[in-house]
């Protein structure tokens, strides 16, 4: 229901017709563990890094492009969508847009070629949504820059081979990107969580990196603004991600509503669960609309993502995935609440949306903020 231009229709189309031909068989079935042989198909096409700079291996396009992939995918394989969001709207995003040509030649094209990941670390055991209450540090020591710290619910850690880590610099907040593989001895690994998706998350400490100058990507009072700024795509991300579970679940509720029969017609054909598909849409729509008037605004104005649009989206796409999954699961009756259905993973996979990216009570905080100190947006 977007207005697109022919080269972003082709990508839609394009895609969605590749992940259901590629996907669809062994969507749902992955368990927690990466889909890798997707990763490898959308690299061999081309379709990773829609939105960072061909010089990397990238498409050269924007974020709005990023995020309809993400949609496109996520319909037939969310698990796959989910790592479309992942490298490409949060950490390599970041990478690109503070990082210097030292560490963008290192990292990006690894992520492009599907060969690599980049993780984010924010989240401490003692501070999650207050970024200003993070204990890890960046110290100048003898001319160098010294890293430590703990950090916790860290995702795709197995599989990466660099972590961005927000941290506290003596002139204020900023961030590096340390390389995993060359600091091994000083990464102590605490513990590997599972969360409800069967995703694992990760806690680890810091002893004593030193960090190049090369490898600090922001510090400061501006350069932290700026990446507060960035944190928006990956609301902006989390959003689309919503909106491709949302889809995932109507499209499966519709197929299973009119494919089984009671009282001899398909349940589809019952007002009361003709209601509920429709407002399963109507909750979807609303999210799209939101989410995708936000992105297009962001390339309106350097890409930067107005921090209302932003939050507005996050919140109201968290909200509406669980709503609409829920009533598919619903609409699928005993069948969707087994073990192993595809309802139940999307039930679980929901779940997280009002959590990752800025719970639900952090978007509160921020549309309010917004609102107090610009009003209402205007029309012009």
């Amino acid at each position: 229901m977007l207005s697109l231009s022919a080269e972003q229709e082709m990508i839609v189309s394009s895609l969605e017709e590749f992940a259901q031909n590629e996907f669809s068989d062994a969507a749902f079935s992955w368990d927690g563990d990466l889909p890798m042989e997707n990763i490898e198909l959308l690299a061999d096409r081309g379709y990773l890094g829609l939105n960072i700079s061909e010089e990397y291996g990238g498409g050269g396009m924007g974020e709005f492009e990023t995020m309809l992939s993400i949609e496109a995918v996520g319909k037939v394989c969310p698990d796959t969508a989910e790592y479309l969001y992942t490298q490409q709207m949060v950490a390599p995003r970041g990478v690109e847009m503070f990082g210097s040509d030292t560490v963008k030649d290192q990292y990006l094209p690894g992520v492009t070629a599907g060969e690599d990941a980049i993780a984010i670390a924010i989240s401490e055991p003692e501070a999650g949504s207050d970024v200003g209450a993070m204990n890890t540090t960046v110290e100048e020591e003898n001319g160098e820059l010294i890293l430590n710290g703990e950090k916790v619910w860290v995702s795709n850690i197995p599989h990466a081979s660099a972590c961005v880590v927000w941290a506290k610099f003596p002139d204020g907040l900023g961030s590096v990107i340390i390389d995993l593989d060359d600091n091994e001895d000083s990464v102590e690994i605490e513990q590997h969580y599972t969360n409800m998706a069967n995703h694992t998350q990760t806690q680890f400490r810091m002893h004593d990196i030193v960090v190049p100058e090369t490898h600090v990507l922001t510090r400061g009072k501006d350069g932290f603004k700026q990446q507060l700024q960035a944190l928006n795509w990956e609301r902006l991300g989390s959003a689309t991600l919503s909106n491709a579970i949302g889809r995932c679940a109507i499209d499966k509720a519709l197929e299973y509503g009119q494919q089984r029969e009671q009282f001899d017609q398909p349940i589809a054909d019952f007002q009361g669960i003709e209601w509920k598909l429709a407002d399963m849409v109507k909750e979807l729509e609303a999210s799209r609309s939101l989410t995708y008037r936000a992105a297009l605004n962001a390339e309106e104005q350097g890409r930067i993502p107005d921090r209302m649009d932003a939050s507005l989206a996050k919140l109201y796409s968290g909200e509406m995935v669980e709503t609409v999954v829920s009533e598919s699961l619903q609409i699928h009756g005993a069948n969707g609440y087994q073990q192993g259905h595809a309802l139940e993973y999307l039930h679980r996979l929901a779940r997280g949306r009002r959590l990752a990216a800025g719970t639900d009570e952090i978007q509160k905080n921020q549309i309010a903020a917004a609102l107090k100190r610009d009003g209402l947006p205007s029309l012009t």
